[in-house]
């Protein structure tokens, strides 16, 4: 099968780069481009999109997003050339993708890549790859070139396919996260919870990034990103749009380092919760081990509701008509009482929680709205539902 004569990459960000490299490294030849106009080592590059595109039998995108896929379309639409394919690597909405395969028909495939950079160097990616049969013999030397190829339905298929992966990857990346908060908090060391980590479930995703969450680099948290945390809570910020269903990755994602160029195992290294956000909720707790109204006067804005059913009406109390409930004791069967933090959601200045309470034959579950205000945090809202 003859290998087309010019592959033309536009986008050479983390994993552009890394597919040209590996094309040429596979004696293609390669045109790159970036917006950026940053020269990559090794590669034959231009600043001049259309004369990219011009030479090329193949145009490769490898772009962030959807709007960027179509703003670069749109520019090359009239330079292409006859019977070029535009083969499509980027990670983008399954309607976009629809959307693309209409507009180019049998000239486009659609083909995003389940690997990172490490991946792409040794041709060893998956490619989910959806195409007429003719455009998809024309680009199959390039996707060979760069792993195993996975044939699906349709584009819109392909995409959402690559989006639900990646939401696999986000839950993993959170999961280590949290079990290393947990083993921090229960005393034991780095190296023995990675230990155990890596005979498990997560265990390919700390073999890989052992030695980044064993030793951070110490110049830049940017350095030698192979997948950016600000890339994937994109990617899950598009499937929860394209979904229509919630995703609490995405928030998550985007909470768990301020700098989002920094790779994914980032997210997995960011602290616990800080202690001073914990303490409205701790004083909240105190509240109800003690009955003494004192502590939610101090875990409560003065201007907070308490918002739930009782008796059958909802109500909405204001803090002091709260408070007036406790008489300043305990209640009997204190002792036989529990309560447990589930969760707590920073957003910058903003934050959610939830708590499990169990009353003696009530359980309640409370989900709070907190704030940063000038003396620290306090919660300013809560609501309840109580299960009889």
């Amino acid at each position: 099968m003859k290998t087309p004569h010019t592959t033309a990459v536009l986008g050479l960000g983390h994993l552009g780069s890394a597919i040209a490299t590996r094309l040429t490294g596979q004696d293609q030849h390669v045109i790159g481009w970036t917006r950026s106009g940053r020269p990559v080592a090794g590669l034959e590059t231009t600043a001049d999109l259309k004369e990219a595109v011009e030479k090329a039998d193949v145009v490769l995108l490898c772009l962030f997003d959807g709007p960027a896929c179509r703003q670069v379309l749109d520019q090359i639409g009239g330079s292409l050339r006859t019977a070029a394919v535009v083969l499509n690597t980027s990670t983008i909405a399954p309607g976009e993708a629809a959307e693309f395969a209409r507009r180019f028909g049998p000239d486009y495939v659609h083909a995003p890549v389940l690997g990172s950079v490490g991946a792409v160097a040794a041709g060893a990616v998956k490619i989910l790859a959806a195409g007429d049969a003719g455009a998809f013999d024309k680009v199959q030397p390039v996707l060979e070139a760069l792993g195993d190829v996975v044939r699906v339905d349709d584009a819109a298929t392909s995409a959402a396919l690559k989006l639900i992966a990646n939401a696999s990857l986000a839950g993993a990346v959170l999961t280590l996260r949290d079990a290393l908060q947990q083993a921090e908090a229960l005393g034991l060391s780095r190296e023995q919870a990675l230990d155990v980590l890596e005979l498990g479930q997560l265990g390919g995703l700390v073999a890989r990034k052992r030695s980044f969450l064993t030793e951070p680099p110490t110049t830049s948290p940017t350095a030698g990103a192979e997948f950016t945390i600000g890339a994937l809570a994109k990617d899950m910020a598009v499937l929860a749009a394209a979904s229509g269903t919630p995703l609490l990755t995405a928030a998550e994602l985007a909470d768990a380092a301020a700098a989002s160029e920094a790779d994914i195992i980032v997210a997995a290294t960011a602290p616990a919760v800080d202690e001073a956000v914990l303490e409205p909720l701790h004083a909240y707790i105190s509240g109800h081990a003690t009955g003494n109204p004192a502590y939610f006067r101090k875990a409560f804005l003065p201007s907070a509701h308490v918002e739930g059913i009782r008796g059958g009406a909802f109500v909405s109390w204001p803090l002091e008509k709260y408070c007036s409930l406790f008489t300043g004791e305990p209640a009997e069967d204190e002792a036989t009482r529990t309560r447990r933090i589930d969760s707590v959601r920073v957003h910058g200045t903003v934050a959610s929680a939830s708590m499990t309470l169990h009353h003696g034959a009530d359980t309640f579950t409370d989900i709070f709205l907190l704030v940063r205000a000038d003396d620290g945090w306090r919660i300013a809202n809560k609501a309840y539902h109580r299960h009889s």
